[in-house]
């Protein structure tokens, strides 16, 4: 079993908060927008995955890419900043997530959490929202969430606060 904490468009804040809720996660998850001074401490806290966002710099660019497809135990995840949701994909994304579905796409640059299941493609599509200050939501949040095997379970949102 992994536990991931899932967090997206940071924008250069990171709250405190985030290392207590992480603290048991095996894994952090980031979806992009980080800014600066987010991937570091993050990645010294515990294993970072994460894809980079449309503010990132050249840094995170080099090294997050645009997309990032992988197997956690027996899921097959594809994590990409910019990906819509359920009938309304991203185009850069939409063609082989119809061809070629995952079981969990997870997206950020809404910066709406949202969790829902595609029926479609039979895919869990998960957005965290926004954990920073900067943009226009009103609560900061990130999600928590473990992998068993082929299974995607105990999912948690959190609020950390308002924006």
């Amino acid at each position: 079993m992994k536990k991931i904490g899932l967090i997206s468009d940071t924008h250069g804040y990171l709250d405190d908060a985030v290392f207590k809720y992480f603290d048991q996660s095996d894994e952090i998850w980031h979806v992009g927008d980080f800014g600066p001074n987010v991937a570091e401490p993050l990645a010294a806290f515990k294993p970072l995955r994460g894809v980079y966002g449309n503010i990132d710099g050249a840094d995170i660019r080099a090294e997050f890419p645009e997309h990032n497809r992988f197997r956690c135990e027996e899921v097959d995840v594809w994590m990409t900043h910019i990906g819509g949701y359920p009938d309304r994909y991203a185009p850069n994304v939409k063609k082989e997530i119809y061809t070629k579905p995952p079981q969990l796409f997870i997206s950020g640059h809404s910066h709406i959490l949202k969790v829902m299941f595609d029926k479609k493609i039979q895919c869990l599509h998960i957005n965290p929202g926004a954990a920073g200050k900067h943009g226009w939501h009103q609560k900061r949040t990130l999600i928590r969430f473990c992998i068993s095997e082929e299974k995607i379970h105990t999912l948690e949102a959190i609020e950390l606060g308002d924006r």
